[in-house]
């Protein structure tokens, strides 16, 4: 299965549920007026896109229909799509173009921080990366095991410490690690808890400076991980991260189990932060890149042209 079809897969649920709702507002108005807005800022919230966002959209497809000429109310799934796609473009890939690079990857327990690392891991080696990983997640019980689970099966290497250790000792061994070995990316994990703001700051200021004192120059993404069934959930804890750390992109997973992907809109328009990285399954291979035109393309086109894409897509590839 091509990567399009991987997120064609993931993002079903979200599809049915949000072009369902659009395709029954536009098949009960015969023309664009303010009340068809109306109804459609409301579906647009009601699929866990937000009251801000859902304005700016509707903002924007009022100039669209307006510069178009558009009348009828079939129409506007095609300049929705073009919306969407624009909203979100911008730094979608990961910028790791120094040797090493590092990620430094932040997120609350439980939303696929752990797995996310190992498959970004497996990633960049299937792509010609030699890469570390620093466990330096040394407070949650079982951390550091669950994560060298995962290096060992995306065949790269760790380095960790004792359950407790002091996570900044970690990363200082493994940006020396890192410059010793070669190594083209490393990823760092982080203590998984929503502890008071100062010490959150303090924490992964201190991490961010060692490995900037150490990989003078090199390329640092922050990449906060959020869970895509969480909903809204996710946008607020986006926001909290952002208070605290310069966040570089987004890793939404469980992506293929929630009917709430539409959250990706809101973290771009009312955070500015672009989602990087997809999470649309179990395996290894089932973190991929988030590219918007995709996306858009996949919610709001009919099942057979979206097929049809995909399989030029697939013969590009090949």
């Amino acid at each position: 299965m091509g990567f399009f079809d991987k997120l064609k897969e993931g993002l079903k649920k979200t599809k049915d549920s949000f072009v369902a709702k659009v395709n029954t507002l536009v098949n009960s108005f015969t023309k664009i007026d303010e009340d068809f807005f109306e109804e459609l800022e409301e579906t647009l919230i009601l699929s866990d896109i937000g009251a801000v966002t859902a304005e700016n959209i509707c903002t924007r497809l009022r100039a669209e229909v307006k510069r178009t000429g558009t009348t009828e109310t079939n129409a506007v799934k095609g300049l929705l799509k073009g919306i969407v796609a624009d909203m979100l473009r911008g730094d979608n890939s990961l910028m790791l173009d120094t040797k090493p690079s590092a990620v430094l990857v932040i997120g609350v327990n439980g939303a696929g921080k752990t797995t996310t690392i190992g498959k970004l891991a497996a990633n960049l080696k299937r792509g010609g990366k030699k890469v570390l990983v620093a466990a330096a997640d040394t407070f949650r019980a079982a951390a550091i095991d669950q994560l060298n689970v995962w290096t060992d099966r995306a065949g790269v290497d760790i380095v960790k410490h004792a359950e407790g250790s002091d996570p900044a000792a970690v990363v200082f061994d493994a940006c020396t690690a890192a410059k010793a070995r070669g190594t083209d990316v490393l990823i760092i994990d982080t203590a998984g808890r929503l502890h008071n703001k100062k010490n959150l700051m303090d924490e992964l200021r201190k991490i961010s400076g060692i490995v900037s004192k150490q990989l003078p120059g090199c390329s640092l993404e922050t990449l906060l991980v959020l869970d895509a069934t969480t909903g809204q959930n996710a946008v607020n804890q986006a926001r909290l991260f952002k208070e605290v750390c310069d966040i570089t992109g987004i890793v939404l997973t469980k992506l293929d189990g929630t009917a709430k992907g539409g959250i990706i809109l809101p973290i771009k328009d009312e955070l500015g932060i672009p989602v990087k990285l997809v999470g649309v399954g179990e395996k290894i291979d089932d973190l991929q890149d988030f590219i918007p035109e995709d996306y858009a393309e996949i919610l709001f086109s009919e099942d057979d042209k979206a097929d049809k894409d995909s399989d030029d897509t697939d013969e590009e590839n090949e």
